[in-house]
Parts: structure tokens; C-alpha cells; sequence
């Protein structure tokens, strides 16, 4: 019985230890399978690179210059005040569709363009407008390039205080109708008022929204279009009355989208601040930030020089709240103003020749990087100014061409620096730099004062690439 007791224990033992190699083995297993790599399957997506069709190039004007309140019997009633004369046209010089658009209320409104695609191929198009009023209630030059509607857009501009007859002008040139909705950004942050909540903007229309019903009292607003169903062309008309004397009118154009880095250029100044013993400011930068606090460094370059025009100032922004500031002892010239933040923003310029009888003011808006080539037109009126910034650290080249088949204008932007140049009136041109620039134009006149950025062409079809 020992001999069979001590065979089990053996037997006991030996299966401890056969149990105990095992469990060994196994973790030394998985610990070498766990660091050792193992091999590996890669199978990369199916993709397909596919160019969309080109759509048609559709662009829409602001119209004639407007006047509120000339009936005394209907204060609200809007009137015709000044025609605006358009030229435009396309960059292979066939032409395009022209449709006049109904503004509610008052009759013939602003002209829309469209181009079908040729060859395959979209058309680049471009116009722009210019009006004069001269009359008790409203006086000045206005210029105001026609745009590609947009779905989502920033009026930065006018007031909504006592002397100001602002203006919203809406236009729907699409073939079915839009909803918009108008948000406010004044001094209590955002807000969407009744006037501006669920606008209805018919097809081939222009609706006309006077600014103090959305912004009483609000000094500085900032005006953000939001559209479903069709994309719409927003634009803002400035005007402002001191006592009886009126003191300048402006359409003021769309800002596409916030950005980090905005960049007003072409601001003209006349003549010194304190010229005529005012103590009005005539150079005046409003800026918001919509959703995040923000700090935005402010710097101010004369045309042709690479060097800041005084030192930089850094300013707080508070979330939806504008702000502005006043851009003090510039002497006559032209100037870029450029905006730095850490937050997206908006911003624009405004600059007044003067306070007195007989002077105009211009709101001028970003210009953004222009990077392919784009058309541009120059209206009738004082000789415009085309200022083109570099925002690099190398020289650039651009090509500004009439497209009826005149000399083109060779430049050379040097680095981080701008130049300015002469173009005639009534002319098409075609912008085409060979690395990424910004420019604008401004006109300057006896009691004329006016700013138009250049916006890249908008008919590159870019490719997309579809995983099936």
C-alpha cells in the first residue's frame, strides 16, 4: 500500500509540475505574442476622383441708391432716390443673361446676371454699379460690386441711431423662394428681432428691411444673413443726416465668412483728422468677434511702404459684442488695415472725408486672398485706385489685363508690402496673381468717396473624391 500511496503522490506531482509548465508557457506565449508585431493586412479604400458639373455663374447688384420717409403721409415708404449705372461682363467677352429684379414696394430693382457654362467649363462674371444722390435728404457717391449670392453672410456697416436711414436690401435671384433669418450683434450680444425673424424673399425679388427696425438706438451693429431654400445677395445702404445737412451715403457689400485675419485696403484718406477743426472721428474700425472672446492686434500700413504707421495696438474683444476703434492722425494717403485675432471675426473701415456739407464716407470691407484669376470691373466716376497687399515673405507677381485687349499692367508686390496703381473707368480687367494677394479698389472725389474689395473668381469647380 506504501508502494501505490507513494505512486499517487508521484503521480500528483508530476501532473502539479506538468500543470504549473503549461500555465508558464502559455503566458510567455502570449506575453511574445503581445510584443512581437504580427502581420498586418492593409487594404486601402476604394476611391473615385470625380469633377461636379459646373454650374451656372450667377451674380446680383444692389441697385439704385434708396430714400426712406420723403412722404410725409407714409414715413415708411421707400422711393427711388438715385439709378445706378452697371458694367460688367464675362471673361471670354460673350455676354450674359440679364435680369432686372422687383424690389417690393417701390418697382424695378437692381440687375442679376447669370452665365451658363461653356465648353464644360463655368464663366467667370463680374459688374459693378455706381450711384450719385444729390437732393436735401441724401447726398454722396456710391459704388458696389454685383455678387454671387450666399447662404450665410455679414453686413459690418451703418448705425441705427438718430440721423442714420439705413437700409437692408435682400435680393433673391434664384428661381424658388428663400427664408432669412437677421441676427443683430449690437451692445447686449446677439438677438434675433421680429422684423428680422423669418423673412420670405419671392424669386426674382429684392425685399427692403430699414435697419432702425432691427437695431433702435444700436450704434454699432453688425448684421449676420442666414438663408434656406435659395442663397441670398445681402447688402447694407448707409446714409446719415446731421441736423438737416446730409453727410455722405454708402452701399456697403457682403462679408463672406469670419476669418482670423481680415484685411481692409484702398482706405483713401482726403485730408488730416483735425483738418477742419472737427471733433468727429473720419477713420473709424469696427470689429466682432461672434462666438469666443477674442484678442486682435491692429496694425495700419501706408500704401507702398512695408513698415506700420505707428505701433500695433491689441484690443479685448468680448464675444458678440462689436467694437470699435478710432484710427486717429493719418494724413492724407492710402492705407491697409489689417486684423490679427486668435478667434474668428469680422470687421470693416469707415472713412469720411469730412462732417460738413458737401462730404461722403465709405464703409470698406475685407478683401479676401485672391489665389486664382479673377475678374474685376471699374465703374464710371472718379479715377480708381487698385491696391494690391502681399501678405508673404517673397515678391509677387500680377497681371492686371483689360479684357477688351489692351496693355496689361505688370506688377511686383514686394514682400509683406503693397502697391497702388491708376486703372481706367467703365473697364473689365483680369486679375491674375501668381501667389496668394489681396486687393481692393477705392475712388476719391470732390464730395466722392468709395471702396470695393476684389473677391476671387467663384466658378472653379474643384475636384471631390467619392468612396463607393
Amino acid at each position: 500500500m506504501s508502494d501505490r500511496r507513494v505512486f499517487r503522490w508521484a503521480t500528483t506531482s508530476a501532473r502539479l509540475l506538468i500543470g504549473t509548465a503549461v500555465s508558464v508557457a502559455a503566458v510567455v506565449a502570449v506575453v511574445t505574442a503581445v510584443s512581437v508585431p504580427w502581420p498586418t493586412v492593409v487594404r486601402e479604400p476604394l476611391s473615385i476622383p470625380a469633377t461636379p458639373a459646373p454650374a451656372a455663374s450667377v451674380i446680383a447688384c444692389d441697385g439704385g441708391l434708396l430714400s426712406i420717409g420723403r412722404n410725409p403721409t407714409a414715413a415708411s415708404t421707400v422711393t427711388l432716390a438715385a439709378p445706378q449705372s452697371v458694367i460688367g461682363g464675362t471673361a471670354d467677352g460673350e455676354g450674359a443673361a440679364e435680369q432686372q429684379l422687383q424690389t417690393t414696394g417701390v418697382g424695378p430693382g437692381p440687375l442679376a446676371y447669370t452665365a451658363e457654362p461653356r465648353d464644360g467649363h463655368a464663366v467667370d462674371i463680374a459688374a459693378i454699379g455706381a450711384a450719385t444722390a444729390n437732393a436735401d435728404d441724401l447726398s454722396g457717391f456710391a459704388v458696389s460690386a454685383c455678387r454671387p449670392p450666399l447662404l450665410d453672410s455679414w453686413l459690418v456697416g451703418g448705425s441705427g441711431a438718430t440721423g442714420a436711414a439705413d437700409l437692408v436690401l435682400l435680393a433673391n435671384p434664384g428661381a424658388v423662394p428663400a427664408t432669412v433669418q437677421l441676427t443683430v450683434y449690437g451692445v447686449d450680444g446677439p438677438a434675433t428681432p421680429p422684423g428680422g425673424a423669418d423673412l420670405v424673399i419671392a424669386p426674382g425679388t429684392q425685399r427692403v428691411v430699414p435697419l432702425a427696425g432691427l437695431a433702435l438706438g444700436e450704434e454699432t451693429p453688425v448684421v449676420r444673413v442666414s438663408a434656406v431654400g435659395a442663397p441670398i445677395h445681402a447688402s447694407l445702404q448707409a446714409s446719415i443726416t446731421r441736423t438737416l445737412t446730409p453727410g455722405g451715403v454708402d452701399q456697403v457689400g457682403p462679408i463672406a465668412h469670419t476669418e482670423n485675419t481680415q484685411v481692409m485696403t484702398g482706405i483713401t484718406v482726403t485730408r488730416p483728422t483735425d483738418a477742419d477743426g472737427a471733433t468727429n472721428e473720419t477713420t473709424v474700425l469696427r470689429m466682432l468677434s461672434p462666438t469666443l472672446p477674442a484678442t486682435a492686434r491692429v496694425s495700419v500700413n501706408s500704401a507702398g511702404r512695408t513698415e506700420p504707421v505707428g505701433e500695433p495696438q491689441e484690443l479685448a474683444l468680448e464675444a458678440g459684442k462689436p467694437l470699435e476703434l478710432a484710427l486717429n492722425a493719418l494724413p492724407p494717403g492710402a492705407y491697409t488695415v489689417t486684423v490679427e485675432a486668435d478667434a474668428p471675426v469680422v470687421a470693416a473701415v469707415w472713412q469720411a472725408t469730412g462732417i460738413s456739407a458737401g462730404d461722403d464716407f465709405a464703409w470698406y470691407t475685407p478683401a479676401p486672398e485672391v489665389t486664382v484669376p479673377s475678374l474685376l470691373a471699374t465703374p464710371g466716376g472718379p479715377t480708381p485706385s487698385l491696391t494690391v497687399v502681399n501678405p508673404s515673405g517673397d515678391p509677387v507677381t500680377v497681371d492686371v489685363t483689360p479684357v477688351d485687349g489692351g496693355s496689361a499692367i505688370n506688377l511686383t508686390v514686394p514682400a509683406n508690402g503693397s502697391v497702388a496703381i491708376r486703372l481706367a473707368t467703365r473697364t473689365l480687367y483680369l486679375f491674375d496673381p501668381a501667389a496668394p494677394v489681396r486687393a481692393g479698389l477705392s475712388f476719391a472725389g470732390d464730395g466722392a468717396l468709395a471702396g470695393v474689395p476684389v473677391w476671387p473668381a467663384d466658378v472653379a469647380t474643384p475636384e471631390i473624391v467619392v468612396y463607393p
